[in-house]
Parts: C-alpha cells; structure tokens; sequence
C-alpha cells in the first residue's frame, strides 16, 4: 500500500498489518488525537486516523459543517486503502461518521468493515436530549465546552487558540447535530460500545440502542469518566486491549 492522501494518515505504516484501524475524531479533534494508539494495540493493527478538512495538515482547506457532503468526499478517498481487513473506531462525531461511513460502503457494494467500534455516542436513532451547540454565542459556547471537560482551562482562556478552535467545533457540531437519521437495514458487522459512566451526553441505554443498527453480534463496555474517558490512559489501554481482543475474533 503506497497511495497517499490528504484523509488517511498513517502515523507507523505497517506493511505487514493484517488490519487496518481506522479512527475518527471527537468534536475539535484531528488526526493527532490518537497519535499514541499505534503502540499499545497489537502488531498486526495498522492505525490510521482520519484527518478532517480544517485541522493539521489540512488547517488551511475549508472547515465541513454537514456529513453527507464529508461522507461523499470521504468515501473514495479510503477505498484504495480497503485492499486488507479493517475496521472502524469513532468518538462522539467520529462514531456517526464511521457508522454513516459504513453504510455508505455497503451502497456501493464496497468492502465492510470487520468491526465498527463506537465511542461516546448515542444511536443515531436515538433524539437528542440537549439543545444544539453550534449556533450559540462564543460566551456560551465556552461555557459549554467547560461542562464536557475535554478542553483543557488554559486553552478555553487563551483568546488566540480559541479564535483558531471555535471554528472548527461550531463546524463538528453542525455536523453532529444537524444530521438526520434515515432507516436502512442493520450492518452485517459486530459492532462494539462504549462509553464512560458519568458521561451526561450518551448513557448507557443510548449507547445499548446500537444493537439495532447490526445483525451480527452486539457487546456495550463501560469504562470510569464522563465523555472523554478515553483521554485517561488507564481507560484508553483498556480500550485498546478490548478493540484488539474483537478486530481479531472471527466473524
């Protein structure tokens, strides 16, 4: 595998991975988020993060605020990369976009993941319990970024890095909370939940709503910490362990 793209980084190319993990960034993430996954997961686990336009290396290219336009540029950019097994791993936003990823490969009868690890994220056919973000005043919006706890106080309180990072999380939000469920029949996949125990944005019972979404196998993992329990190191290694014990059991 040689093809290079702007989407699909690949932070220790692996030529002998038998999977590739595709990962997909939280609200205000970028590929960089999971710079330190390579590492702790199995040898034969290529990760690839995702890096969405407006961040990294791509900050310079304009910020996309709905998912299907993302879905459709996304999905030819990884179809050169599809050439082995692999699977999907997404938090909050990143979850609805490699779900909705997903079935967008099974319409063009492209290869299906072995596995859709979802993170932090109610069903999709579950209603939102919380008003939109992206719309509201920067004051607000700050305040709100402080209740989810994800974003550290002396970036909240630098004006020059929020000037820069507003943008991009009003955009995330528009696509989180603008899009529209649509029925389709379950994924053929496993698909694996998990979540954080105080987490106030996708409980337990919104997490257990994927079941619906695969007629293949179902497991929900609930791990100590609110929504980014995944940033913890001792709930990301187990993480870790989890998703390398399910991307190598037969399907």
């Amino acid at each position: 595998m040689t093809t290079t793209n702007s989407w699909i980084t690949r932070p220790q190319p692996n030529p002998k991975a038998r999977l590739r993990l595709f990962c997909f960034p939280y609200a205000g993430g970028a590929a960089s988020s999971f710079r330190t996954w390579p590492d702790p997961l199995a040898p034969h686990i290529e990760v690839c993060p995702v890096e969405l336009p407006g961040r990294g290396k791509r900050m310079r290219e304009p910020l996309v605020t709905s998912l299907l336009p993302l879905i459709e540029t996304l999905t030819p950019a990884l179809l050169p990369y599809l050439d082995i097994p692999f699977a999907f791993f997404g938090h909050s936003m990143g979850a609805l976009i490699s779900f909705e990823l997903a079935r967008q490969l099974r319409r063009q009868e492209a290869p299906s993941p072995r596995h859709l690890f979802i993170s932090g994220r109610r069903a999709p056919q579950v209603p939102a319990r919380k008003p939109p973000l992206h719309n509201l005043p920067k004051s607000e919006l700050i305040e709100a970024l402080r209740k989810y706890n994800g974003t550290p106080e002396a970036v909240l309180a630098n004006q020059e890095l929020m000037e820069l990072f507003l943008p991009i999380l009003r955009a995330d939000f528009g696509i989180n909370e603008t899009y529209t469920y649509t029925s389709e029949p379950p994924l053929n996949c496993p698909i694996s939940a998990f979540g954080g125990l105080e987490d106030t944005d996708a409980n337990s019972d919104e997490l257990a709503a994927w079941r619906d979404q695969t007629s293949s196998t179902f497991t929900v993992h609930m791990f100590p910490g609110g929504h980014f329990f995944i940033n913890n190191n001792k709930e990301c290694n187990q993480l870790l362990q989890l998703i390398t014990k399910f991307a190598i059991a037969p399907v």
